[in-house]
């Protein structure tokens, strides 16, 4: 077997595309259809389902496919310590992180971690979606929940409330609700419903199954910022909204209670790098754990 091609067939299992993996690797795709044939070829077997709208694994491509993660675990070990690349912390991180967490927490805090390792580039994906560490759409995930498929490792970060805020201005205006009934008589904001991106974001159902938002958002902060315009009741972020003395809780008793986590995938356990990231963003919350209280 060819490395080369192990590696194509990788890039190939994790965008789900021919195409799509040609263009990450900087090939042409007929070399990279060409090259899974010579793999399939060598291996006696049929590895990919090819159609014209993607590439499905077959069982054998499945069971290759956690072969391969360890080869190539092996190889980004081997290269790390002989090149010296990953003792030097250069090279590039990936964080994916829900847009609340990442925008409002993680990002002004990345700065100090950039003076420390001016050689490591990071890059911060903070949108409202979860990502696939098995397809290396990043190489570190912060979730709302604990991971339960995949070769991965994880970590509790800490747990955080959402509550019921709305713009003091617009309380005065139209009243402070008493119970959960009495916001059937005010405007709500909340997601998009069709856009949540998995059912644990779904908030709303947990305060009332009768919640009809007047505005959706599709975004934590974008929801912040229409409560904060006086717009209506959102369901908002504690550690975000205690940050504007302008917002008032209501009904805390209905406070919503979740976790983030952070976690990678498990053929990047040996990366100092990897590492390095995932214990420099434990540590900040770690640090200001009061604020998740």
């Amino acid at each position: 077997m060819n490395w080369d091609d192990i590696r194509i067939f990788l890039a190939v299992a994790r965008s789900g595309q021919i195409l799509g993996a040609a263009k990450k690797l900087g090939l042409n795709h007929t070399t990279v259809s060409r090259r899974l044939t010579a793999l399939e070829d060598s291996l006696h077997t049929t590895l990919l389902n090819r159609r014209t709208n993607g590439s499905e694994l077959t069982q054998a491509g499945e069971e290759f496919l956690h072969s391969a993660e360890r080869m190539e675990a092996e190889m980004l070990t081997a290269h790390a310590h002989l090149a010296g690349a990953d003792i030097a912390l250069a090279g590039t991180i990936r964080i994916g992180a829900p847009d609340g967490f990442g925008v409002n927490f993680l990002s002004p805090r990345l700065a100090r971690f950039s003076a420390l390792y001016p050689d490591l580039t990071i890059q911060l994906v903070p949108v409202p979606r979860s990502f696939s560490l098995s397809r290396r759409e990043v190489d570190i995930a912060i979730s709302v929940e604990r991971p339960e498929t995949g070769r991965l490792i994880a970590r509790k970060l800490t747990g955080y409330n959402l509550g019921l805020y709305a713009h003091k201005d617009y309380l005065e205006r139209y009243g402070t609700p008493q119970n959960v009934e009495d916001l059937n008589q005010h405007r709500l904001i909340g997601y998009v419903e069709d856009l949540v991106a998995n059912p644990t974001l779904d908030y709303a159902r947990e305060i009332s199954r009768d919640w009809k938002p007047a505005f959706e958002v599709s975004s934590a902060l974008g929801q912040t910022e229409a409560v904060k315009a006086a717009a209506g009741i959102g369901i908002l972020h504690g550690f975000i909204a205690r940050e504007h003395s302008e917002l008032i809780e209501i009904l805390p008793h209905k406070r919503i209670k979740r976790s983030y986590w952070l976690s990678y995938h498990e053929s990047a356990r040996t990366l100092r790098r990897i590492h390095i990231v995932a214990d420099f963003v434990s540590g900040l919350v770690e640090q200001e754990r009061h604020l998740f209280s």
